[in-house]
């Protein structure tokens, strides 16, 4: 059992190590980000490092999932309102060029890396589905979403424009896209008309 002292030296080691890399990612882009230049400027071994994550890319992932607050969608029992917020804000995380640059690098590693693609999967991605899916629920209790709509599905109507504007780079990420997709989706998944 390791002493408290031993505890607190590990917690440091282990935020200055996150701290790094997203320094590191932030400085030098994913692709000239190393194992090596995160644990230099962490001052740890990368020994220390491999201790804790198996590659770049998970390093990565957990600062980038330690920059972002916990995923729970607002709920003003206004629908609108809410999705509106929230696309904003994806929109405006996408459109940022350094997480952009980040997310892509980490999407392309993904497919060469198994674990990291699942760690993605299930410490990013799924927990933000589930938050949206908790919010349609609420919707549909409150009749703002039509009843025996499939939930699965609407999240995905939600989020894949803004992923597929995001993968092809065709169309501009503003403002402007989050409200008209607020309309749409709200349009969609309303209750049909009396």
């Amino acid at each position: 059992m390791k002493s408290p002292d031993q505890r607190r030296r590990s917690d440091r080691a282990h935020s200055a190590i996150l701290t790094a890399a997203a320094a590191a990612v932030a400085e030098l882009g994913y692709a000239r980000t190393t194992i090596e230049g995160i644990a230099a400027r962490a001052g740890v071994g990368k020994q220390t490092i491999y201790r804790w994550w198996p590659s770049k890319g998970a390093v990565v992932l957990d600062a980038l999932i330690a920059e972002q607050p916990d995923v729970e969608w607002p709920d003003t029992g206004d629908l609108t309102a809410d999705l509106r917020l929230v696309l904003r804000a994806t929109i405006a995380a996408f459109a940022d060029e350094d997480t952009s640059a980040t997310l892509r690098a980490l999407m392309i590693d993904m497919q060469h890396d198994p674990a990291l693609s699942e760690s993605v999967l299930t410490r990013m991605l799924r927990p933000q589905l589930a938050a949206t899916r908790r919010r349609l629920v609420a919707a549909q209790e409150a009749g703002q979403v039509a009843a025996g709509l499939d939930l699965d599905v609407a999240v995905e109507v939600i989020f894949g424009p803004i992923y597929h504007r995001w993968i092809l780079r065709t169309h501009p990420f503003d403002e402007a896209y989050a409200d008209e997709l607020t309309a749409v989706v709200v349009r969609a998944l309303a209750p049909p008309a009396p």
